[in-house]
């Protein structure tokens, strides 16, 4: 079977909710779409807007507080909210990248080697059994080294099995993260892979193993390795490339309407394949892209990126980057208003530090959409 471009579109559009707003609790939505973008404290609560009809943000708090719903740091090292119970597995996939190689400069500042290192964030670990600051961790490296703390530090809060504790704010996360150690993570990381792939492929598949390499951020032969271990479809991808899912995966016909959407800074369906064609066009993905990796927030028009949007004083300012019919525009209005009331309770000015992006964008139709 032969799928094309706009299908695989549209399958990713059902999959994380974007065609139709679930009726649902948010740490079930966490869970249908796998894992949320969690780098700005506002994201997954502007994600599961985007997703959960109804949505009450107090909903997330509480998921939050009471550990239904976790952050920590986890696919392509990472902030990702995700749901408790498969925290354990996603982070065991993970572990196998945490060696020396990608912190080997850190450890050395504390004069470890990688596995001195590994033996220290176990110790380190048994330290957060209750919340403590960065600034805790940092005196605790030190008067255990001696040396070296704040970048081995820096190495640690991801190597180390922690959480991001939740400290209030509008957001439950603060600038200023406080961490506790994780639940124990099983020891398989091999059998962790293999949950994690089915799990990206029932949340964002059909998929290339470089689809899921990209978004776990590991080796491709690791990830074949945990897909021959899978009972999975094959399929034909537009360009002849081999594509993996989950039988009775949904897979919606190519014309299915897509409604318009204020997507969150990094929203996981951004950056979950190597091809971010699927849903960012290629001519818009060093725009809305910028030089250190921050991916604005975007508008999604017919299932592919077509702006950016941020708040103003008033409402929603929307940049479309090409001509947006006069519908498209008058449920980007709606969305605006449901949006900025949430904005308005919480944080009216979100995202507000990257806001010098917008001196970089190029020429496009800007129109502000009132708050009300």
């Amino acid at each position: 079977m032969t799928v094309t471009a706009r299908a695989l579109n549209r399958a990713s559009m059902v999959r994380q909710l974007l065609v139709e707003r679930e009726p649902i609790g948010v740490a079930d939505a966490v869970r249908r779409v796998v894992a949320v973008q969690a780098q700005h404290p506002a994201s997954p609560y502007v994600a599961l807007f985007n997703r959960v009809a109804g949505f009450d943000p107090h909903e997330l708090d509480a998921a939050f507080g009471n550990g239904l719903v976790v952050k920590a740091t986890l696919m392509r090292m990472t902030l990702h909210a995700v749901h408790c119970d498969e925290h354990p597995e996603f982070r065991a996939a993970i572990v196998p990248m945490m060696d020396g190689t990608r912190f080997q400069a850190a450890f050395a500042a504390g004069g470890l080697t990688s596995a001195e290192a590994q033996a220290v964030a176990t110790e380190l670990a048994a330290y957060a059994s209750e919340p403590r600051s960065g600034a805790e961790f940092e005196a605790w490296l030190h008067e255990r080294l001696g040396t070296g703390a704040t970048e081995l530090w820096w190495a640690m809060r991801a190597v180390a099995p922690l959480l991001h504790a939740p400290t209030g704010g509008p957001w439950s996360f603060g600038q200023r993260p406080a961490f506790v150690a994780a639940p124990s993570s099983p020891a398989d990381p091999l059998r962790g892979l293999e949950v994690l792939t089915r799990r990206y492929l029932e949340g964002f598949g059909p998929a290339t193993v470089a689809d899921i390499a990209q978004f776990v951020k590991v080796q491709r032969g690791r990830v074949k390795t945990a897909i021959a271990a899978l009972d999975l479809e094959e399929l034909e991808g537009p360009d002849g490339q081999l594509l993996y899912d989950v039988p009775g995966g949904a897979r919606p016909d190519e014309d299915l309407p897509v409604p318009p959407r204020l997507m969150a800074m990094w929203d996981s369906v951004l950056l979950a394949y190597d091809d971010r064609g699927r849903v960012v066009p290629p001519e818009y993905k060093t725009v809305i892209t910028r030089t250190n990796g921050d991916l604005l927030p975007t508008l999604l028009v017919d299932g592919y990126v077509a702006g950016v949007w941020r708040p103003v004083e008033d409402g929603i300012e929307a940049t479309a980057f090409k001509r947006l019919p006069a519908g498209v525009w008058k449920a980007l209005k709606g969305e605006a208003r449901e949006l900025f009331a949430m904005l308005r309770e919480r944080d009216p000015r979100v995202y507000r530090r990257y806001d010098h992006w917008w001196k970089h964008l190029p020429a496009g139709d800007t129109r502000v959409l009132p708050g009300q």
